[in-house]
């Protein structure tokens, strides 16, 4: 005879089913990173001050304090309001960071704070991450939806961009590419990883385009000429990987060498080949080679093989014209952080002197409150993007493994979380929180270290500011109280 199990209320309370190791990761973060703070803005220990509403250390505990309330709100809240609210909650943020654009304060170049009152300032770009994941995982919860069409993609890649264009409206670059991140989210969800091999692509012509400006192959920036060279290597080896037969990926390549190799011959002998001439009349043959090939291939394959060498070498000629259209700061800030230019006195100056504070931590750190970096103000923005700095010098290097360890547990504890969700609303909004990490942990530390331009990402739950705790305690406790169900 079968035994009959009886709903237990103890065994499904709230308590009992909340990610408590999450929490826990939290709090740690929140302290230390308030703590962290008050090092990077004072010059003696006073725990007095540490506390104190006068100094940025106290304001950030006030700003916790508050967080953790926010997040104890979200747990009580029914889940089925936060699924029911994704689509009205994100509207409301896309017409509240319309109107930051054009009527928000004007904090070094950019429009994208809300004053409330004369001393409290909102960013809703922080909490519109929240909206857009959410919306994001409503629309990959709505029946029969899947990421196998156009119009699909179109939807989903709608929802991410139009944030993103607002936010650009405001002059905050740096946030708005926060959101390029749950490109992610789409390839768990379905995205084949031929978009995003494309996306790695964007990146890597980005780079070549800027870094080899200056020089000239051919007659043409050497920039241009090796996004050339490149997108023709990546197109032979996705014809050999994605069609059926060698036969395609084999005549383009021959073709790829033999124009190559007459190129180089022709230029040994003296004489004077145009570069783009050649680069776009190889390129061009190679798409009309293909263009027949289709009528004996996999279709669709070498279709988004075309669009992929043809998009290449558009965006590398937009990037080299896009970049003579930026504000002279811009360029430059973007050319120290690739190694073009050095100006140490200049745009190069936040990143040198983080640079010297964490080397000189070394391994154990000079400990709290004697980071002489620190305490001399050599690091702007210290307290706020630039706060791993503090911790690389005071803490030195186990100190700094520490932080990076700590991140990388609540990152992995996101993806536990969203891989044990039994609705899809759960995990795409999961996974959006843990990509939204990814991307600023990695581009701010990449920033203090040299490694990234100098975009203006906070380090979460550590660098100074409500706007960035609330955000993402928003993002983290809504995450639990899906989770808890």
């Amino acid at each position: 005879m079968s035994s009959i199990n009886y709903y237990n209320p103890e065994e499904h309370s709230l308590p009992r089913s909340i990610d408590w190791v999450t929490i826990v990761l939290y709090f740690v973060m929140v302290v230390f990173g308030a703590v962290s703070i008050y090092a990077a803005t004072n010059s003696e220990y006073s725990l007095e001050a540490l506390f104190s509403f006068e100094q940025n250390s106290g304001k950030q505990f006030i700003w916790a304090g508050l967080s953790f309330v926010l997040g104890l709100s979200m747990l009580l809240i029914d889940k089925r309001i936060i699924e029911g609210y994704a689509y009205p909650f994100y509207a409301v943020m896309i017409v509240i960071l319309i109107a930051t654009a054009f009527v928000g304060g004007s904090t070094k170049g950019s429009h994208s704070w809300i004053s409330l009152g004369s001393s409290i300032k909102i960013q809703p770009a922080e909490f519109a991450k929240c909206a857009t994941a959410l919306c994001l995982a409503k629309l990959f919860d709505t029946y029969g939806f899947a990421l196998n069409s156009l119009k699909n993609y179109a939807i989903a890649a709608g929802i991410i961009v139009l944030p993103i264009l607002c936010i650009i409206l405001e002059k905050e670059t740096g946030s708005a590419l926060v959101y390029s991140s749950l490109i992610l989210v789409l390839y768990r969800e379905g995205m084949p990883g031929f978009v995003l091999f494309a996306g790695m692509c964007v990146v890597i012509y980005f780079i070549l385009v800027l870094k080899y400006a200056s020089m000239l192959l051919l007659g043409i920036p050497m920039g241009i000429a090796l996004c050339f060279i490149v997108a023709m290597v990546f197109t032979v080896v996705l014809l050999f990987v994605y069609c059926r037969t060698s036969e395609l990926g084999r005549n383009v390549l021959l073709w790829y060498a033999g124009t190559g190799l007459a190129v180089w011959g022709l230029t040994a002998l003296g004489v004077n080949v145009n570069g783009y001439a050649s680069f776009i009349t190889t390129i061009a043959v190679s798409v009309l080679y293909l263009l027949w090939g289709m009528l004996h291939d996999e279709m669709r394959a070498v279709q988004g093989i075309i669009a992929f060498v043809i998009l290449s070498i558009a965006f590398s000629m937009a990037v080299n014209w896009g970049f003579g259209k930026m504000a002279g700061y811009q360029q430059m800030r973007i050319l120290v952080s690739l190694g073009v230019e050095d100006d140490p006195k200049g745009f190069g100056y936040n990143v040198r002197q983080s640079q010297i504070a964490i080397g000189s931590g070394g391994l154990f750190g000079k400990g709290f409150m004697e980071g002489t970096q620190t305490k001399l103000k050599y690091v702007p923005e210290q307290h706020t993007d630039f706060i791993f700095c503090t911790i690389g010098e005071e803490q030195g290097f186990v100190g700094s493994l520490g932080v990076l360890l700590l991140f990388g547990a609540l990152i992995l504890r996101c993806i536990t979380i969203a891989e044990r969700q039994h609705s899809t609303f759960a995990r795409v909004y999961s996974y959006c929180v843990a990509c939204y990490l990814l991307f600023h942990l990695i581009i701010n530390i990449g920033m203090v270290l040299g490694i990234t331009p100098v975009i203006g990402i906070p380090l979460p739950l550590f660098s100074y500011g409500g706007s960035s705790l609330w955000g993402f305690t928003l993002l983290l406790f809504i995450m639990l109280r899906l989770d808890a169900d």
